[in-house]
């Protein structure tokens, strides 16, 4: 019976490894907050994306997804969230004016509003919560992958595995993106990042306006 558990792990692990690193409104946000806030910050809001994980493995396993995934109503709003908040921190991004990074960890600087864990911590449980397609995603690897008969402990313990990569992979970008040479790199560029990222998010925000439930 563990094998069969290790194995469903595995194959879950392989699925997931190409959604970890593909690009998105995650990796966005935590690149913004390497670069515009620091490593503190940007490590913080790796663990909101890793606990929003936990979110949607959560409510999969009590079977909320499959209600939400046949429900166009609820899918339009929880979809229409993730459009606001993409358009809201798109629009912030392209307002925020020159931000010196050159002093190394924009936590440790004196000049730069320390952001707080709370805001931290939110902004990423938020970009990664709000996206409905993070629905049919978990939705469809449970269904064909882990068995109907395994035990809600080990679903859960298979969700505590992936967000704990998730978190680790976005700690590892937050790390090399405030290395010194990053921030030297980007610190003359501050606000053109600011202007890209917005436009990220804001694109972001009107692809998910397209997105219809399957």
């Amino acid at each position: 019976m563990t094998h069969t558990y290790l194995l469903e792990l595995a194959s879950l692990m392989a699925i997931f490894a190409f959604a970890i690193v593909s690009p998105g409104a995650d990796l966005a946000m935590v690149m913004r907050q390497s670069l515009m806030n620091g490593r503190r910050a940007a490590i913080v809001t790796s663990f909101g994306v890793g606990t929003s994980l936990m979110f949607h493995v959560t409510y999969t396993i009590l079977g909320l997804g499959l209600i939400i995934s046949q429900s166009i109503t609820l899918f339009n709003i929880v979809k229409w969230c993730g459009v606001a908040y993409l358009l809201y921190i798109g629009i912030k991004a392209l307002r925020a004016g020159k931000t010196d990074m050159t002093v190394g960890d924009a936590s440790a600087a004196g000049s730069v509003k320390r952001q707080s864990l709370l805001k931290a911590f939110g902004l990423g449980f938020a970009a990664n919560a709000l996206n409905p397609k993070a629905v049919f995603f978990f939705l469809s690897i449970f269904s064909t992958v882990v068995g109907a008969h395994t035990p809600i402990p080990v679903k859960f313990g298979y969700g505590l595995v992936m967000a704990s990569c998730l978190i680790l992979w976005f700690v590892g970008v937050s790390l090399f993106m405030t290395t010194p040479k990053m921030r030297t790199a980007f610190s003359r560029a501050s606000q053109w990042i600011d202007r890209t990222s917005g436009l990220v998010f804001i694109a972001l925000g009107l692809k998910l306006a397209t997105e219809k439930a399957a």
